[in-house]
């Protein structure tokens, strides 16, 4: 195992995943470097099937150690949405902004203690050979009146830590790491990873 293909084509998904596979004894890769790898399938009902359905498709097409992340926002007022569905929610074209005034516009009114919310992320790794492994974590909070923070991407800004009084995105890149979902699931995924290589230059 020479390298790790990062299966997502956000960059600052990418950034965060590159940030936390530093110091890893094999190249990180990004989908930037191999620009004909097919569109990555988003089709399935939970964070896992669209995880393992996007590592396993690169990992395949390019008979490489690949790992995906799918991740969302569940929000409790409104019966766990947008959920796997975080990245498409209002469609395709939306940005981030747009997802972002929308969940507030369904909560307008809503009191703090109504607003509970979790990230949940599952982080896959698979190999060329069809194995695939997988590791979930979350983080409970809440959805801010407003959006506050520069940093991050995604729901970041509306997604309050009561425990920190701040929203992800006024986090640093570090504490975020140390909270988040994908924090949580990629040092899981990280372990794996080490102890896999450790096996293999023993073999």
């Amino acid at each position: 195992m020479k390298r790790i293909v990062l299966a997502t084509r956000n960059e600052a998904k990418r950034a965060e995943l590159e940030r936390m596979l530093a110091g890893l004894p094999v190249q990180v890769r990004g989908l930037r470097d191999y620009p004909d790898v097919p569109p990555l399938p988003e089709e399935g009902h939970t964070y896992e099937a669209n995880a393992r359905s996007k590592a396993l498709t690169v990992a395949r097409y390019l008979n490489e150690v690949a790992l995906a992340d799918d991740s969302g926002l569940e929000v409790d007022y409104l019966e766990g949405r947008p959920g796997v569905q975080s990245a498409r929610f209002l469609g395709e074209d939306a940005t981030d902004e747009d997802r972002n005034r929308e969940v507030l516009r369904l909560l307008e009114g809503v009191p703090p203690e109504n607003r509970t919310a979790r990230y949940r992320a599952v982080v896959a790794v698979a190999f060329p050979d069809g194995q695939v492994y997988t590791f979930e974590g979350t983080c409970e909070g809440a959805i801010a009146l407003e959006p506050r923070g520069t940093g991050g991407f995604g729901y970041d800004p509306i997604f309050y830590v009561p425990e920190l009084d701040r929203t992800v995105a006024e986090l640093t890149p570090q504490e975020k790491d140390l909270i988040s979902h994908r924090g949580q699931a990629m040092r899981k995924a990280r372990e794996f990873l080490l102890r896999v290589l450790g096996e293999r230059r023993g073999a």
